[in-house]
């Protein structure tokens, strides 16, 4: 009889195929929520210059291709950041043709300085954990500015420029 009685507890303690595969599907949509939790979340800098402002959003390639039509406007626009020596630009390489680049200056200032989010980490102090300033170039980001259609840098060589920065999302 003790074989029969352990013959039976092990027949209901055994896990029904279907749960198996409930077990294999919830694993699997565990790991992929983890994997996406550790995804780095957005860096936003913002400024409280321009808190009462209203800000269109609009393409980049709407904007090159008819920026005198948002001339003294405020705008947000996405698009590559580079920056180099004396220069501070937004790009799209999307629109890139042949070394023609419709490229639109940043002007950043200090009348708006731009904060980490819940933080007092501004947008140009050195970062503790690497000694460097925002890693920024290159990176795709989102700001919001004024546009100016009469600063094309020089030589005209730009759309023009993007001014007045309140809020870059990195």
């Amino acid at each position: 009889m003790g074989g029969t009685y352990n013959k039976y507890i092990y027949l209901h303690t055994m896990i029904p195929l279907k749960s198996i595969f409930d077990a294999k599907t919830f694993a699997f949509v565990a790991t992929v929520l983890t994997l996406q939790a550790c995804n780095h979340p957005k860096k936003i800098y913002e400024s409280s210059c321009d808190d009462e402002r209203t800000f269109k959003q609009i393409s980049f390639k709407n904007l090159v291709d008819s920026f005198a039509n948002y001339d003294n406007q405020y705008v947000e626009v996405e698009g590559k950041y580079e920056q180099e020596k004396d220069l501070s630009v937004l790009i799209d390489d999307s629109l890139v043709s042949k070394g023609n680049k419709k490229v639109i200056l940043v002007d950043f200032s200090q009348d708006c300085p731009l904060f980490l989010k819940a933080t007092r980490t501004g947008f140009f102090d050195y970062d503790a954990n690497n000694g460097q300033l925002t890693p920024v170039n290159n990176k795709t980001i989102t700001i919001r500015g004024k546009i100016n259609s009469r600063n094309k840098g020089h030589l005209n060589a730009y759309k023009g420029t993007i001014e007045h920065i309140s809020y870059v999302s990195l």
